[in-house]
Protein backbone atom coordinates (compact mmCIF):
# COMPACT_ATOMS: atom_id res chain seq x y z
CA UNK A 1 0.00 0.00 0.00
CA UNK A 2 1.31 3.32 -0.65
CA UNK A 3 0.49 6.46 1.19
CA UNK A 4 -2.76 7.52 -0.40
CA UNK A 5 -4.12 3.78 -0.35
CA UNK A 6 -3.50 3.84 3.83
CA UNK A 7 -5.14 7.21 3.97
CA UNK A 8 -8.17 5.94 1.67
CA UNK A 9 -8.23 2.47 4.07
CA UNK A 10 -8.44 4.69 7.01
CA UNK A 11 -10.80 7.09 6.07
CA UNK A 12 -13.19 4.18 4.60
CA UNK A 13 -12.75 2.58 8.32
CA UNK A 14 -14.38 5.69 9.56
CA UNK A 15 -17.25 6.37 7.46
CA UNK A 16 -17.98 2.65 7.83
CA UNK A 17 -17.61 2.97 11.61
CA UNK A 18 -19.74 6.01 11.83
CA UNK A 19 -22.36 4.45 9.53
CA UNK A 20 -22.53 1.29 11.83
CA UNK A 21 -22.46 3.59 15.13
CA UNK A 22 -24.53 6.76 14.80
CA UNK A 23 -28.23 6.82 13.94
CA UNK A 24 -29.66 9.97 11.79
CA UNK A 25 -26.40 10.52 9.53
CA UNK A 26 -25.50 13.23 7.22
CA UNK A 27 -22.86 14.44 5.54
CA UNK A 28 -21.87 17.87 5.04
CA UNK A 29 -21.30 18.66 1.32
CA UNK A 30 -19.71 22.13 1.00
CA UNK A 31 -18.42 22.03 -2.80
CA UNK A 32 -14.98 21.85 -1.90
CA UNK A 33 -12.11 19.93 -2.71
CA UNK A 34 -12.43 18.30 0.67
CA UNK A 35 -15.39 17.20 0.80
CA UNK A 36 -15.77 16.46 -2.63
CA UNK A 37 -12.69 13.94 -1.79
CA UNK A 38 -14.87 12.96 0.78
CA UNK A 39 -18.22 12.22 -1.02
CA UNK A 40 -16.01 9.83 -3.54
CA UNK A 41 -14.55 7.59 -0.28
CA UNK A 42 -18.20 7.12 0.59
CA UNK A 43 -19.03 5.90 -2.50
CA UNK A 44 -15.96 3.34 -2.71
CA UNK A 45 -17.09 2.58 1.09
CA UNK A 46 -20.83 1.85 0.16
CA UNK A 47 -20.23 0.83 -3.16
CA UNK A 48 -21.50 3.32 -4.86
CA UNK A 49 -24.25 3.96 -2.98
CA UNK A 50 -24.36 7.01 -0.48
CA UNK A 51 -26.66 5.93 2.45
CA UNK A 52 -27.40 9.02 4.22
CA UNK A 53 -28.47 12.45 2.97
CA UNK A 54 -25.61 14.76 2.06
CA UNK A 55 -26.28 18.50 3.62
CA UNK A 56 -25.12 22.15 2.07
CA UNK A 57 -25.51 25.27 3.96
CA UNK A 58 -26.82 27.35 0.89
CA UNK A 59 -26.12 31.14 2.21
CA UNK A 60 -27.39 32.06 -1.29
CA UNK A 61 -24.46 34.76 -1.67
CA UNK A 62 -22.22 31.59 -3.20
CA UNK A 63 -20.49 31.20 -6.62
CA UNK A 64 -23.42 30.56 -8.77
CA UNK A 65 -21.31 28.00 -10.95
CA UNK A 66 -20.55 26.30 -7.34
CA UNK A 67 -24.43 25.63 -7.17
CA UNK A 68 -25.08 24.27 -10.61
CA UNK A 69 -22.21 22.15 -9.97
CA UNK A 70 -23.83 20.90 -7.43
CA UNK A 71 -26.87 19.97 -8.34
CA UNK A 72 -25.43 18.56 -11.20
CA UNK A 73 -23.63 15.84 -9.56
CA UNK A 74 -26.19 15.64 -6.74
CA UNK A 75 -28.30 14.30 -9.88
CA UNK A 76 -25.98 12.23 -11.69
CA UNK A 77 -24.56 10.24 -8.39
CA UNK A 78 -28.63 9.89 -7.05
CA UNK A 79 -27.48 11.54 -3.67
CA UNK A 80 -30.07 12.63 -0.86
CA UNK A 81 -29.16 16.65 -1.20
CA UNK A 82 -30.63 18.54 1.20
CA UNK A 83 -30.22 22.24 1.65
CA UNK A 84 -30.43 24.43 4.71
CA UNK A 85 -30.95 28.25 5.42
CA UNK A 86 -31.44 31.16 8.13
CA UNK A 87 -34.30 32.06 5.97
CA UNK A 88 -35.09 34.57 9.06
CA UNK A 89 -31.35 36.30 8.39
CA UNK A 90 -31.76 36.64 4.71
CA UNK A 91 -34.82 37.92 4.88
CA UNK A 92 -33.74 40.65 7.56
CA UNK A 93 -30.88 41.43 4.90
CA UNK A 94 -27.79 40.12 6.63
CA UNK A 95 -24.85 40.20 4.31
CA UNK A 96 -21.40 40.73 4.68
CA UNK A 97 -20.91 44.84 4.92
CA UNK A 98 -22.56 44.14 8.89
CA UNK A 99 -19.17 42.31 9.69
CA UNK A 100 -18.01 39.36 8.33
CA UNK A 101 -17.82 37.19 11.88
CA UNK A 102 -21.40 38.81 12.10
CA UNK A 103 -22.28 37.39 8.78
CA UNK A 104 -20.48 33.99 9.14
CA UNK A 105 -22.64 33.16 12.63
CA UNK A 106 -25.81 34.12 11.10
CA UNK A 107 -25.87 32.65 7.72
CA UNK A 108 -23.24 29.16 8.33
CA UNK A 109 -23.08 29.09 12.02
CA UNK A 110 -26.78 29.59 12.82
CA UNK A 111 -28.10 27.86 9.97
CA UNK A 112 -26.21 24.62 9.91
CA UNK A 113 -27.49 24.22 13.68
CA UNK A 114 -31.07 24.92 12.71
CA UNK A 115 -30.70 22.78 9.84
CA UNK A 116 -29.23 20.18 12.20
CA UNK A 117 -32.29 20.19 14.92
CA UNK A 118 -34.35 20.25 12.56
CA UNK A 119 -35.97 23.59 13.63
CA UNK A 120 -34.39 25.45 10.40
CA UNK A 121 -35.41 25.18 6.61
CA UNK A 122 -34.60 21.85 5.27
CA UNK A 123 -34.81 21.75 1.36
CA UNK A 124 -34.81 18.57 -0.86
CA UNK A 125 -33.48 17.97 -4.18
CA UNK A 126 -35.74 15.71 -5.95
CA UNK A 127 -35.77 14.45 -9.42
CA UNK A 128 -37.60 16.95 -11.79
CA UNK A 129 -34.29 19.10 -10.45
CA UNK A 130 -36.15 21.45 -8.07
CA UNK A 131 -35.84 21.65 -3.97
CA UNK A 132 -39.02 21.12 -2.29
CA UNK A 133 -39.19 21.14 1.89
CA UNK A 134 -37.73 18.67 3.34
CA UNK A 135 -40.70 16.18 4.92
CA UNK A 136 -37.78 14.79 7.61
CA UNK A 137 -37.76 17.06 10.33
CA UNK A 138 -35.81 14.44 12.64
CA UNK A 139 -32.70 15.91 13.82
CA UNK A 140 -29.04 14.50 12.80
CA UNK A 141 -27.54 13.38 15.28
CA UNK A 142 -24.29 11.85 13.44
CA UNK A 143 -22.60 14.75 11.11
CA UNK A 144 -19.56 13.66 8.68
CA UNK A 145 -17.65 16.46 7.96
CA UNK A 146 -14.62 16.92 5.55
CA UNK A 147 -11.86 18.81 8.06
CA UNK A 148 -8.26 18.67 7.58
CA UNK A 149 -5.88 18.92 10.70
CA UNK A 150 -3.52 20.77 8.58
CA UNK A 151 -5.65 23.20 6.93
CA UNK A 152 -6.40 25.91 9.68
CA UNK A 153 -5.30 25.62 13.55
CA UNK A 154 -8.44 24.87 15.00
CA UNK A 155 -9.18 21.68 13.00
CA UNK A 156 -5.90 20.24 14.28
CA UNK A 157 -7.02 20.00 17.73
CA UNK A 158 -9.96 17.57 16.45
CA UNK A 159 -10.86 14.05 16.98
CA UNK A 160 -11.50 11.65 14.27
CA UNK A 161 -15.31 10.92 16.58
CA UNK A 162 -15.61 14.31 18.20
CA UNK A 163 -18.91 14.89 20.31
CA UNK A 164 -20.76 18.49 21.01
CA UNK A 165 -22.71 20.01 23.44
CA UNK A 166 -26.31 19.92 23.54
CA UNK A 167 -26.49 23.70 20.99
CA UNK A 168 -23.99 21.92 19.01
CA UNK A 169 -20.78 23.94 20.56
CA UNK A 170 -17.52 22.10 20.88
CA UNK A 171 -15.28 21.85 24.03
CA UNK A 172 -11.70 21.44 23.19
CA UNK A 173 -10.48 20.10 26.86
CA UNK A 174 -13.16 17.90 26.87
CA UNK A 175 -12.56 15.26 23.82
CA UNK A 176 -11.97 11.46 24.05
CA UNK A 177 -8.17 9.90 23.47
CA UNK A 178 -7.34 8.70 20.44
CA UNK A 179 -4.67 6.56 20.97
CA UNK A 180 -3.56 3.59 18.66
CA UNK A 181 -5.93 3.85 16.27
CA UNK A 182 -8.81 3.31 18.96
CA UNK A 183 -12.07 5.55 18.73
CA UNK A 184 -14.50 6.20 21.27
CA UNK A 185 -18.06 5.60 19.23
CA UNK A 186 -20.15 4.79 22.08
CA UNK A 187 -21.81 8.17 23.89
CA UNK A 188 -24.55 8.44 25.83
CA UNK A 189 -28.37 8.49 24.02
CA UNK A 190 -28.56 12.08 22.10
CA UNK A 191 -24.73 13.00 22.03
CA UNK A 192 -24.06 15.18 19.28
CA UNK A 193 -21.48 13.59 17.18
CA UNK A 194 -18.77 15.14 14.75
CA UNK A 195 -16.80 12.59 12.34
CA UNK A 196 -13.95 13.75 10.45
CA UNK A 197 -12.42 11.21 8.14
CA UNK A 198 -10.07 13.03 6.84
CA UNK A 199 -8.39 14.58 9.63
CA UNK A 200 -4.33 13.46 8.36
CA UNK A 201 -5.18 14.22 4.58
CA UNK A 202 -3.15 16.94 3.83
CA UNK A 203 -3.89 19.64 0.86
CA UNK A 204 -1.51 17.79 -1.15
CA UNK A 205 -2.70 14.62 -0.95
CA UNK A 206 -6.50 15.97 -1.63
CA UNK A 207 -4.76 17.14 -4.99
CA UNK A 208 -2.56 13.46 -5.34
CA UNK A 209 -5.68 11.61 -4.82
CA UNK A 210 -8.31 13.49 -7.09
CA UNK A 211 -5.73 12.90 -10.00
CA UNK A 212 -5.49 8.89 -8.76
CA UNK A 213 -8.74 8.35 -9.16
CA UNK A 214 -9.89 11.41 -11.56
CA UNK A 215 -12.58 13.20 -9.07
CA UNK A 216 -15.21 15.56 -11.13
CA UNK A 217 -13.84 18.50 -8.97
CA UNK A 218 -15.82 21.89 -9.88
CA UNK A 219 -13.32 23.90 -13.10
CA UNK A 220 -12.93 27.17 -10.25
CA UNK A 221 -9.96 25.05 -8.65
CA UNK A 222 -7.98 25.42 -12.20
CA UNK A 223 -6.60 28.50 -13.41
CA UNK A 224 -8.85 28.81 -17.18
CA UNK A 225 -7.16 31.05 -19.01
CA UNK A 226 -6.57 34.14 -17.16
CA UNK A 227 -3.96 33.30 -14.56
CA UNK A 228 -5.80 32.82 -11.28
CA UNK A 229 -7.69 30.22 -9.95
CA UNK A 230 -9.34 29.46 -6.47
CA UNK A 231 -7.67 27.46 -3.71
CA UNK A 232 -10.33 27.68 -1.49
CA UNK A 233 -14.26 28.24 -1.90
CA UNK A 234 -16.40 29.81 -0.25
CA UNK A 235 -18.73 33.04 -0.78
CA UNK A 236 -18.49 35.03 -3.81
CA UNK A 237 -18.05 38.75 -1.92
CA UNK A 238 -15.61 36.58 0.69
CA UNK A 239 -13.10 34.81 -1.28
CA UNK A 240 -10.72 36.20 -3.69
CA UNK A 241 -8.83 34.02 -6.74
CA UNK A 242 -5.12 33.11 -6.38
CA UNK A 243 -2.82 34.03 -9.03
CA UNK A 244 -1.80 30.97 -10.89
CA UNK A 245 -1.40 28.91 -14.08
CA UNK A 246 -2.19 25.27 -12.19
CA UNK A 247 -4.89 24.37 -14.37
CA UNK A 248 -4.56 20.20 -13.73
CA UNK A 249 -4.26 18.53 -10.24
CA UNK A 250 -0.69 17.42 -11.44
CA UNK A 251 0.03 20.85 -11.93
CA UNK A 252 -1.37 22.08 -8.84
CA UNK A 253 0.82 19.40 -6.49
CA UNK A 254 4.00 20.99 -8.09
CA UNK A 255 2.93 24.34 -7.06
CA UNK A 256 1.88 23.47 -3.77
CA UNK A 257 5.39 22.05 -3.15
CA UNK A 258 7.05 25.21 -3.56
CA UNK A 259 4.54 28.21 -1.90
CA UNK A 260 4.64 30.06 1.43
CA UNK A 261 0.92 31.21 0.96
CA UNK A 262 -1.55 29.95 3.04
CA UNK A 263 -4.31 27.65 1.98
CA UNK A 264 -7.05 30.38 3.06
CA UNK A 265 -5.20 33.65 1.98
CA UNK A 266 -8.12 34.32 0.19
CA UNK A 267 -10.66 33.89 3.05
CA UNK A 268 -11.60 37.39 4.39
CA UNK A 269 -13.26 36.73 7.69
CA UNK A 270 -9.66 35.09 8.05
CA UNK A 271 -8.22 38.13 7.07
CA UNK A 272 -10.93 40.42 9.74
CA UNK A 273 -9.83 37.94 12.52
CA UNK A 274 -7.24 35.27 12.78
CA UNK A 275 -8.89 33.45 15.05
CA UNK A 276 -12.31 33.48 13.38
CA UNK A 277 -12.62 29.78 12.46
CA UNK A 278 -12.19 28.50 15.56
CA UNK A 279 -14.58 31.06 17.15
CA UNK A 280 -17.15 29.96 14.52
CA UNK A 281 -15.97 25.98 14.87
CA UNK A 282 -16.23 26.46 19.27
CA UNK A 283 -20.32 27.78 18.46
CA UNK A 284 -21.35 24.95 16.18
CA UNK A 285 -20.01 25.65 12.85
CA UNK A 286 -17.65 23.17 10.29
Amino acid sequence: MDHLDRLESQSVYILREAYKSFRNLCMLWSIGKDSTVMLWLARKAFFGHVPFPLVHIDTTYKIPSMIAYRDKLALEWNLTMVVGKNEAALADGMNHTRGRLTCCAALKTQALRQTLDGTGSRYRLMPDGRYYPDPNREPYTGVIVGARGDEEGSRSKERYFSPRGVDNNWDLDDQPPELWNQFKTDFAPGTHIRIHPLLDWSEVNIWEYVERESIPMIDLYYDRGEGIRYRSLGCDPCTRAVRSNACTPLQIIEELKTTNVAERSGRAQDQEDPHAMEKLRRDGYM
